[in-house]
């Protein structure tokens, strides 16, 4: 049974940071890509981050260069760092694990404002 369980997330000033970590139980969960979406009040769910494996890594083009995304697989945890943050970053952020199958978290809310 593979479950996600993200933390961190939080109310932020804009330009400020967050560090949201993802834990994940389940076989052999280290051999796949984990990831991280986001879904804004109203809007689509969408990528932000992806890390393979093997480190390799993914960015939504409005996130490279403010978020970085990690892994550590001897922990089965994913995080993502977010800096320079952006009121219209606010969003229920979303732990993904891609098995060929989408395992999902159950959302961590991050509100960025004034």
């Amino acid at each position: 049974q593979v479950q996600l369980v993200e933390s961190g997330g939080g109310l932020v000033q804009p330009g400020g940071s967050l560090r949201l970590s993802c834990t994940t139980s389940g076989t052999l969960v280290g051999i796949y890509a984990l990831g991280w979406y986001r879904q804004a009040p109203g809007k689509q769910r969408e990528l932000v981050a992806t890390i393979t494996s093997g480190g390799s890594t993914n960015y939504a083009d409005s996130m490279k260069g403010r978020f970085t995304i990690s892994r550590d697989n001897a922990k089965n945890t994913v995080y993502l760092q977010m800096n320079s943050l952006k009121p219209e970053d606010t969003a229920v952020y979303y732990c993904n694990l891609n098995t060929g199958r989408m395992y999902w978290g159950q959302g961590t809310q991050v509100t960025v404002s004034s």
